[in-house]
């Protein structure tokens, strides 16, 4: 029986493998800023061919386009080529207006039979640069993100060093007026890139370049084939790893500024996540040689990246074993239960604090815009769960005063029932997350997205995307790519 109640406590504590890889990715983060390298001086000016793929995109192209034309580098080492797929709205007539308002600088492509995909669009661009010959480094973009004046500078100075084979730009959310689905990813963004990235620069590798700004040296593009992979659904990251696996460093440049326009739902960051999601599942399965063999792949190979990478991609797993293991203990050993219950809990309450205070400092201006996505990011239940952690005698006598106010008397059976939900709730958080999304799509229900993801927590909604890519990766569903609708609402930030 012991051993039986050791496998499970085990269990539990497989659900705090993902908070402690957030905790050392931020604890790798406060070493970034020591880092001399981590701010290259001086600047470094190669000739840059952006890449844009476009499929219907007249709403956001020629913000994007007229931003371009106005960044802080040498016009004559930049040339802008945009590749549009077949697009069935004024695109096509906007890209001959822009190629001649700006002669030599922009250049339009067209493929008239479209509909392949982005990747197949890109390498449509591609082909063309590299028969060219005059490039010296290609920058993939998409067609609605707005570049700050000096972002290129600031990535391509990390291109003088010839270990660097590629950088990467901090994406932000800029969709003005920002609602709380804006507010809640620009607060993401700052833990998956300003602080995810920065501990990823000090151990020398990067998971994926931004698949908004992807500056990549000609000489490692060639490497990795001349093309970006058109077999999975994440063929930025696949083209991260084949640049680190031949030899060169992928960078995150903190002060590089995009601004990006992200999802306003529910179900359209379903879409999108979903996308990313699987294409994580396919890149694990693609580089399945990597793992856990640092002296033959480098950084990617090594324990620590692991631990980064599969704390969030087997996030839904661990959170379910939690749950389990909670479960089985209750009904072996309860007061055994309360204390792994406790351990448990106060692992989140400690990385909780640690992460959100850490991500107002890393980007203030941002965490002043979402400071209650940033607070209220695990939802209310599991604050009320963190609460009850912290003073657990004041909890429930508060709680049971409250239950008498409302006419219910607290009995043993009721304090079963909330202790098994509580326990459970690690795994139901990702079920009722998906339910809202079907709440959202029944238009009078929609109203209630809000403040249900605000109650049942932002996190919870991406496992429960993440557990979502699992089952369509085992189905064989089709990788179809789902474009996220833009309507040009980046506001004035550039």
């Amino acid at each position: 029986m012991l051993e039986l109640e050791i496998f499970l406590a085990a269990l539990v504590f497989m659900g705090a493998l993902p908070l402690i890889a957030g905790a050392f990715q931020y604890g790798l983060a406060s070493v970034h800023c020591l880092r001399r390298r981590s701010h290259p001086e001086g600047d470094h000016y190669p000739r840059v061919a952006v890449v844009i793929p476009a499929w219907n995109e007249a709403a956001v192209i020629g913000r994007t386009l007229d931003q371009l034309a106005r960044l802080e580098y040498p016009g004559e080492r930049l040339r802008i080529y945009v590749v549009d797929d077949a697009s069935t709205d004024g695109t096509p007539e906007l890209l001959r207006a822009k190629a001649a308002q700006y002669p030599g600088l922009v250049w339009a492509l067209r493929r008239e039979h479209g509909g392949e995909g982005k990747s197949h669009t890109i390498n449509h661009g591609l082909r063309e640069i590299r028969a060219d010959g005059w490039y010296q480094a290609v920058m993939v973009i998409d067609a609605d993100v707005i570049f700050t004046t000096g972002s290129l500078r600031r990535m391509a100075r990390h291109l003088a060093d010839p270990k660097v084979g590629a950088a990467t730009a901090y994406i932000k959310e800029g969709s003005r007026p920002a609602n709380y689905m804006n507010r809640f990813i620009a607060y993401e963004y700052i833990t998956a890139q300003a602080a995810a990235r920065r501990g990823l620069n000090v151990l020398g590798v990067q998971a994926c370049l931004a698949g908004g700004a992807q500056l990549i040296r000609r000489e490692s593009l060639e490497a990795a084939g001349g093309e970006i992979d058109t077999s999975t659904l994440a063929e930025d990251t696949v083209t991260t790893f084949r640049i680190q696996l031949a030899g060169k460093r992928v960078v995150f440049e903190p002060h590089a500024t995009v601004w990006a326009e992200e999802p306003r739902g529910v179900d359209g960051l379903w879409k999108q996540r979903l996308r990313w999601a699987r294409g994580n599942i396919q890149v694990t399965r693609m580089f399945r040689h990597v793992w856990l063999h640092p002296r033959r792949q480098g950084g990617l190979g090594r324990v620590s990246f692991a631990l980064i990478w599969f704390s969030v991609l087997l996030m839904p797993v661990f959170l379910i074993c939690a749950s389990t293991g909670l479960i089985a203990l209750f009904f072996i050993d309860r007061a055994f239960a309360t204390h792994v219950f406790k351990g448990l809990w106060a692992i989140n309450v400690v990385v909780y604090l640690f992460i959100t205070l850490s991500s107002f400092s890393i980007d203030p201006s941002t965490a002043r815009r979402c400071w209650l996505q940033g607070i209220a990011f695990p939802g209310g239940v599991s604050l009320a769960i963190m609460l009850y952690t912290i003073a657990p005698t004041a909890f429930v006598s508060d709680g049971s005063a409250l239950l008498r106010d409302l006419g219910a008397h607290p009995t043993a059976a009721l304090g079963t029932a909330l202790t098994l939900f509580v326990y459970a709730w690690l795994t139901l958080a990702m079920v009722a997350a998906a339910a809202i999304r079907q709440i959202e799509r029944r238009r009078p229900l929609a109203w209630m997205a809000a403040p249900l993801v605000y109650l049942v927590g932002y996190g919870p909604l991406q496992c429960a995307i993440t557990a979502t890519a699992y089952i369509k990766q085992l189905r064989g569903a089709e990788m179809r790519w789902d474009k996220t609708e833009k309507v040009g609402a980046v506001g004035e930030l550039a």
